[in-house]
């Protein structure tokens, strides 16, 4: 009896094992009795039917799937190898039951076949630069036979695109032969613009010694035309004053004469105000108005003879009145 009893504990213990079903509240569990397809199992405890009853689970968070490298050849003939993260998650547990035997497998093999496709599509450079436009068509690719399976792609990131060895080396070489090419460029348009300020600075010192030559020329002229002039006037003076001394030493020989009896030309007032005019540099009128006259030095009245003048004229003036008593008696 105590083996019985023990036997039918068993079995019921067996039965309600069989016949609960405890499901996560990350997931969700598709029931299927005798192999047909009954609901999906919530989070929380489940009552099922027992040993006839097959639950499979799918966890309703995002998955993360690597997809591994892929060897690809670009539009332009260039063989890359590319790698890619999908970011996944179960919308439709019973679509994704019913639908697609594996999705993750099914996902992760779309998602190679689909890099390969739309790297093949674009040149090596847009490749290597255009990472977002990459990832845009990838999903957009899987978004609509992921939809069938009730499994939506939040995200795709293409993690690398590198080019292989061969192609590698290529590029090295190319970008070395651009930045050559670039440096003569730029080493071409220092010296063109250099050239171009030296030649300009020519040219302004050229102008400026042309118009320092010019002037140079132009204060020489005058110079001369101001020396010529100033030999005109000197050759000028020194006639005039010859003249003026030829003149006074005539006075001075009359002065010295026996004769008490002078007869003087009408010219000696002209020349004494010439003599005057050349001593001083001025004439003996000005509009009219006589002149204050410049006293001479001592040195210079000795020389002219001025005190035989004073005395030559007192001779005169002594002559005038004797002829002046003499005319009444001739009268008489």
């Amino acid at each position: 009896m105590v083996f019985v009893g023990l036997l039918v504990l068993g079995l019921v213990a067996t039965v309600l094992y069989s016949a609960v079903e405890i499901v996560d509240a990350t997931e969700k569990r598709a029931l299927t009795v005798l192999g047909e397809y009954r609901k999906l199992l919530e989070p929380g405890l489940n009552l099922v039917p027992p040993f006839v009853s097959a639950t499979h689970t799918y966890d309703m968070r995002t998955q993360m799937l690597d997809v591994p490298p892929q060897e690809a050849i670009t539009e332009d003939n260039s063989p890359v190898t590319a790698d890619a993260v999908i970011y996944i998650r179960v919308m439709d547990a019973k679509r994704a039951f019913l639908e697609v035997e594996d999705y993750r497998k099914a996902v992760a093999n779309l998602a190679q076949t689909t890099l390969r496709a739309v790297i093949g599509d674009m040149e090596l450079d847009d490749t290597l630069r255009k990472r977002t436009e990459i990832n845009s068509r990838i999903h957009e690719e899987l978004d609509r036979p992921t939809d069938e399976w009730g499994v939506r792609v939040e995200a795709v990131e293409v993690q690398a695109v590198m080019p292989t060895p061969t192609v590698v080396s290529a590029m090295e070489k190319q970008t070395s032969a651009e930045r050559r090419r670039r440096a003569m460029i730029l080493e071409a348009q220092g010296e063109r613009r250099s050239t171009v300020e030296r030649a300009q600075g020519d040219k302004q010192s050229d102008i400026i010694r042309a118009q320092g030559e010019k002037q140079s020329q132009i204060l020489e002229a005058q110079g001369d035309s101001v020396s010529t002039v100033l030999r005109a006037k000197s050759a000028e003076s020194m006639g005039e004053r010859a003249v003026i001394e030829k003149g006074m030493e005539t006075l001075d020989a009359i002065g010295q004469g026996e004769s008490t009896t002078f007869v003087l030309p009408q010219e000696l007032s002209s020349l004494v105000g010439r003599y005057g005019k050349h001593l001083t540099g001025s004439d003996v009128k000005v509009d009219g108005e006589l002149l204050e006259s410049k006293e001479f030095d001592a040195e210079t009245e000795e020389w002219l003879g001025l005190d035989d003048v004073d005395e030559l004229l007192a001779e005169l003036d002594d002559t005038e009145n004797l002829e002046d008593l003499e005319s009444p008696e001739a009268d008489d």
